[in-house]
């Protein structure tokens, strides 16, 4: 059994590490962030291009097989002309549904300007466009997001149809150092 002067001796220094921030919770802080991704297909100057398209019977219905790359700009408002550019979302997302339009996301959110800036987030998951809310991973960060977990919630704000334009609202979830 330990010597109660011992004990006492290091309860000081066992009392401060158990409530330094390092020990408790980690030292990370929680950051929530709601931007808007503009994926633009139609016009001179796309920000999502197709690279692959696999032959399929319901192409038309799902674009099952087809994989975009995009440089799609972020923004802290759903208008794309009159909005603050934040950053750019790049990566690509691939039409894996056979029967719905459900996509494979693999993007990183790269932040430009502002405490951010030079930060990104890497974003990866299941989107199934036309559910109200789509839930996917953060699964990783850089600069400001170093370790960064979490998840992003996605809700469409505008989409067109016949071009394929969307306005996406993302909310970001992220725990970091």
């Amino acid at each position: 059994m330990a010597s109660p002067v011992l004990f006492f001796s290091l309860l000081p220094l066992l009392l401060s590490a158990a409530a330094s921030p390092a020990t408790a919770g980690g030292g990370e802080k929680t950051t929530h962030i709601k931007l808007y991704w503009h994926d633009v297909l139609s016009g001179s100057n796309p920000t999502a291009v197709p690279v692959a398209q696999a032959a399929s019977t319901n192409t038309s219905k799902t674009l099952f097989g087809a994989m975009m790359v995009i440089d799609d700009p972020l923004t802290d408002g759903p208008d794309l002309k009159s909005s603050k550019l934040i950053g750019h979302a790049q990566g690509t997302y691939i039409s894996a549904g056979r029967d719905a339009v459900q996509l494979m996301m693999s993007m990183n959110f790269v932040f430009q300007g502002g405490k951010y800036n030079g930060s990104t987030v890497a974003i990866m998951g299941r989107n199934e466009v036309f559910s109200a809310v789509r839930e996917m991973a953060v699964v990783g960060g850089t600069g400001e997001f170093r370790l960064a977990r979490g998840y992003a919630q996605a809700r469409t704000h505008t989409l067109d149809i016949k071009t394929g334009d969307a306005t996406v609202e993302y909310n970001l979830y992220i725990k970091h150092r």
